[in-house]
C-alpha cells in the first residue's frame, strides 16, 4: 500500500490503516522498523498488509493542521512472487545470445529543439540541461523475437492520447504544442530476462531512477513537466538449480482506494474490501 499523492504537498494530510473492528485476526500489517503506528506521513511512504482471510481495512485521512486538506490518494497494489520460467539454461543462451542492446534508440522531443535521438542509457535533457520534453519514441530493429515493448506518456489536462500505451517505434505525445510530460510509463514483456532501467527528472524535483518490468515515473505531485529522461533495457541475470521454497502466502488483493474528503467531517473514516486471490 502507498500514499500517491496529496494535494496539499506542504501540510498532507496523514493516512491511518488498520483492521476493521473485529478483523485484526484476519490481516497484519507490516511497517517500517522504525514506526511505531500505521501511519503514512507524505506522499511515496508506504507499508504492506498480509491478509489471511478475506477482510475489511480501514483508510482514514486526517488533517495535519485545523481546516487543513484532506485530500488524498492512496494505492492498494497485489506484491507478486512469479513463477521461475521453464526454459532450460541452454535454450535461454541461445535466446538472449548476441542481443545488440545498443541497438536501441530513444527519441524526445525537446521543447526549442526539436527531435533528439539517444543510445540506450544517455541523457535526453536532464539534470545538467533541463527542457521541457512533450514526446518520446522508442525503436529497436534487433529487439529479441517474442520481445514486446509498450510505452505511454500522460499529460496534466487529460489531453487526447493521454496514458494511451503505444508499440515500439511509435511517438507518444505532441510536437510544437507546448504540452509537457508529467508522467511516462514503460512495459516490457514476452521473452523473460530483459526489465527497463529508466531515470527521469520533472521540474523542482529529485531525479526518480526505477528498475522492472514496469516502470512509471511521474512527479510528487503528478503534475510537475517531464525535463529530462534516460532509457535503457537490462538483461535479468538467470538464476538457475535454485531449489524451490514453500509456498508463500498469496499476495494482498489488488486494488485501488482514491480518497477526496475535504469537506467531510472529522474522524468518518473510508474502507475498502480486501483479501487474498480466489482459491488461496
Amino acid at each position: 500500500m502507498s500514499y500517491a499523492r496529496a494535494d496539499d504537498l506542504a501540510f498532507p494530510p496523514r493516512v491511518m490503516v488498520v483492521p476493521t473492528q473485529g478483523h485484526e485476526g484476519r490481516m497484519e500489517i507490516i511497517m517500517h522498523p522504525d514506526a511505531s503506528e500505521p501511519y503514512l506521513w507524505a506522499p511515496n511512504c508506504g507499508l504492506m498488509v498480509r491478509v489471511n482471510t478475506p477482510g475489511t481495512l480501514q483508510i482514514q485521512v486526517q488533517p495535519m493542521r485545523t481546516g487543513g486538506s484532506r485530500a488524498a490518494m492512496v494505492r492498494i497494489e497485489p506484491i507478486p512472487s512469479g513463477r521461475a520460467p521453464l526454459v532450460a539454461q541452454s535454450e535461454r543462451a541461445v535466446l538472449h545470445a548476441n542481443v545488440a542492446m545498443g541497438d536501441l534508440k530513444v527519441l524526445g522531443h525537446v521543447a526549442g529543439r526539436g527531435d533528439v535521438v539517444v543510445a540506450p542509457n544517455a541523457w535526453i535533457a536532464g539534470p545538467t540541461a533541463p527542457s521541457r520534453i512533450e514526446g518520446i519514441a522508442l525503436d529497436w530493429p534487433e529487439k529479441p523475437v517474442g520481445l514486446d515493448i509498450r510505452y505511454a506518456v500522460q499529460f496534466a489536462n487529460g489531453h487526447a492520447g493521454s496514458g494511451k500505451m503505444v508499440s515500439l517505434g511509435t511517438y507518444a505525445g505532441t510536437r510544437g504544442r507546448a504540452l509537457p510530460i508529467t508522467a511516462v510509463v514503460l512495459e516490457i514483456s514476452g521473452v523473460d530476462g530483459f526489465e527497463f532501467v529508466a531515470e527521469a527528472t520533472f521540474l523542482n524535483a529529485a531525479t526518480l531512477r526505477a528498475v522492472g518490468k514496469r516502470v512509471v515515473l511521474s512527479g510528487p505531485a503528478s503534475r510537475e513537466p517531464l525535463v529530462g529522461i534516460r532509457i535503457g533495457v537490462n538483461r535479468i541475470a538467470a538464476v538457475d538449480n535454485v531449489v524451490p521454497a514453500k509456498p508463500a502466502r498469496q499476495p494482498v488483493g489488488s486494488g485501488r482506494v482514491r480518497v477526496f474528503r475535504s469537506r467531510a467531517p472529522k474522524g468518518v473514516p473510508s474502507a475498502n474490501e480486501i483479501g487474498p486471490p480466489h482459491g488461496s
